[in-house]
């Protein structure tokens, strides 16, 4: 089992394997009414492109750490993917979905890290 950094970084490079874009590690620890201990939220183009993110995201996570989500949800529409991975929750989103829901400030977070778009 991988640690919780590990996973994150790992859920990461999977989001960007496929051009996930716009990627937040948002620190939740800490947090007593968090689900998770991290959310990793980034956007993509198309609901194609949201379903090979979260797909890529799965197999890196699988690969390198050994850990399966617990849950995803979303797939069917795929507007907004969600895939619980216990100490992680991963949100895929197409731009105006996340801009709706606007999960970067529904709490204040310990540390919020953007990182840079690779493409």
């Amino acid at each position: 089992m991988a640690t919780t950094t590990k996973l994150v970084d790992s859920i990461v490079r999977g989001a960007q394997e496929k051009k996930g874009f716009d990627i937040i590690v948002c620190d939740l620890q800490g947090i007593e009414t968090a689900p998770a201990e991290y959310f990793v939220i980034c956007s993509a183009g198309s609901p194609q492109q949201v379903d090979a993110v979260a797909d890529s995201i799965e197999e890196f996570a699988r690969k390198e750490c050994a850990e399966k989500p617990t849950a995803i949800v979303g797939r069917s529409y795929a507007q907004w993917v969600a895939m619980d991975y216990g100490t992680v929750m991963v949100h895929v989103f197409l731009p105006e979905a996340r801009e709706h829901y606007d999960l970067e400030n529904l709490w204040e977070y310990r540390e919020m890290r953007e990182i840079p778009n690779d493409f």
